[in-house]
């Protein structure tokens, strides 16, 4: 009977050691699943951060004007005109309410090209550059803008700040000079086809501006109108503040004045 009971005792504490090892062993379990959930919601919190960095990347035109050269970035701006498509890309010349920007070797399809029209919003993501004193954006890519947000720039007349340190600060606008009297005409490669190279004088000063034929084509009223200027003719010009080692607007008109 002692033997029996003895018995007994030791099963009870066998099972009593077993329950003790299941309790801690389904706490220690318990435990990890907490810390793996943690670890996953830690996770998804880094990984919805992360997508809201990337929504907001857009820069303002100031923040796009600060950036270095060589620095990526990103900007919503409206498109004004576009030098030709060819091997998928293009040159856009685009403007919002704030400044002017020069968008160079952005990859388009031709059927986008065709959608580039004056007024339409684009994102474009590209390396800010400097090439002979023009600022522009390189080797970008860019996407459409969902909405009926549109933008047509006015010129902004600049005839007052020609030969001034101001001028540069409205860099690849669209801008108009008044009253400038024609003095020489040169065209690329000596003969018509190519881009004109115009000089005009203001107060005893020259000024150089180009009629860019991937921007204007050989056919339209510019082009002509350039070819056809003599000596001494006075006229208001229109055109893009482009700036080649110094400002050298590219023109998209021309009117001569009686």
């Amino acid at each position: 009977m002692k033997k029996f009971v003895a018995l007994m005792m030791v099963l009870t504490l066998v099972f009593a050691f077993a329950a003790c090892a299941e309790t801690e062993n389904t706490s220690s379990t318990a435990d990890s699943s907490v810390a793996d959930s943690s670890v996953v919601e830690s996770s998804v919190a880094e990984s919805t951060e992360d997508s809201s960095v990337v929504e907001t990347n857009v820069m303002t035109y100031e923040e796009y004007l600060a950036a270095e050269v060589g620095a990526e970035v990103t900007v919503e701006t409206y498109v004004q005109a576009n030098q030709s498509w060819w091997d998928n890309s293009i040159v856009l010349y685009c403007q919002s309410e704030e400044g002017g920007i020069f968008v160079y070797g952005l990859a388009c399809t031709e059927e986008d090209a065709a959608k580039l029209v004056p007024g339409t919003k684009i994102r474009v993501t590209g390396s800010k550059a400097e090439y002979d004193g023009e600022v522009e954006i390189m080797d970008g890519t860019f996407e459409f803008v969902e909405g009926d947000d549109t933008y047509i720039a006015e010129p902004t007349d600049l005839t007052d700040k020609l030969g001034t340190d101001e001028l540069i600060t409205h860099m690849n606008k669209l801008v108009s000079f008044k009253g400038l009297t024609f003095k020489a005409i040169e065209y690329k490669n000596g003969e018509p086809g190519d881009d004109i190279y115009l000089t005009f004088t203001k107060d005893g000063n020259d000024y150089n501006f180009c009629v860019e034929v991937y921007l204007t084509g050989t056919e339209t009223d510019v082009y002509t109108t350039a070819g056809a200027l003599e000596e001494g003719d006075v006229v208001d010009i229109e055109g893009f503040l482009y700036w080649y080692q110094g400002a050298n607007p590219h023109i998209t008109k021309i009117t001569v004045n009686e």
